[in-house]
């Protein structure tokens, strides 16, 4: 059933690969995805249509120079595959709790996911599916959090709600330094100015150029993403006014 107080039609959230390791060195931990599963399902029972970029980083990181004598183009095709697996994995989880999902990818794997194509994704989101874009851009060179910015403006989405283990952006890492100081807004320029990092430049800039709203919120806190899409004070806004 749907809540009149939801703020947002459509949404597209971001969460990276690494936060699916809990704490484990690499791979998924089984209770974090089944926590993740169950609040993205709590928020689609609100009658939001959801679509999900994940990243593979707890698998392989394709984006980062590497030191095993793969080179960039092969190693980000690599990342692109673990970021199939993490969506393999999802889906099964959030089906475990009975929501219809489907995986698409920019790379034809057809026996594993459908094939992106852009008014098919927005079709299954109109039918309350959650659709899980895997595999980036479908090309080297581009992040995750690119190909969460791009599939964002093609779906028309409300805004990006990008998922972390902090309560928000910060001038620093609050993780390292107790005394970071919280912005509960900041304009995409400042973020770009104080080289924030909460996506890449790429990402940022198109969200800037085309003023999609970006929510950076914790989502190890049950009921967070939620409140958020309740209109409720959580996390930090991103957006085109001047921020701090």
């Amino acid at each position: 059933m749907k809540n009149n107080k939801i703020v947002f039609r459509r949404i597209l959230l971001k969460v990276s690969g690494e936060a699916l390791m809990g704490e484990k060195e690499f791979g998924i931990d089984s209770n974090i995805l089944n926590k993740f599963a169950n609040e993205i399902a709590g928020v689609q029972k609100l009658g939001i249509e959801i679509g999900i970029v994940i990243g593979g980083g707890n698998i392989y990181r394709g984006v980062e120079n590497s030191s095993d004598g793969v080179d960039k183009v092969t190693g980000d095709h690599m990342g692109m595959l673990a970021t199939i697996i993490n969506g393999l994995a999802l889906q099964s989880a959030l089906e475990h709790q009975g929501v219809f999902t489907r995986l698409m990818s920019p790379i034809n794997m057809e026996e594993m996911a459908e094939p992106f194509i852009r008014r098919r994704a927005i079709r299954h989101l109109e039918k309350g599916r959650v659709v899980i874009f895997g595999a980036g851009t479908g090309n080297p060179y581009f992040t995750t959090d690119s190909a969460a910015a791009l599939r964002a403006m093609e779906i028309n989405a409300d805004v990006i709600i990008k998922a972390t283990r902090v309560d928000g952006v910060y001038d620093s890492d609050p993780e390292k330094n107790k005394k970071a100081i919280k912005f509960d807004e900041i304009s995409y320029q400042n973020v770009l100015d104080k080289d924030l990092k909460i996506m890449d430049l790429t990402a940022i800039t198109l969200c800037k150029e085309n003023l999609m709203p970006i929510i950076v919120f914790n989502f190890n806190i049950a009921g967070n993403l939620k409140s958020l899409v309740q209109g409720k004070k959580v996390g930090t806004l991103v957006h085109s006014k001047k921020g701090k």
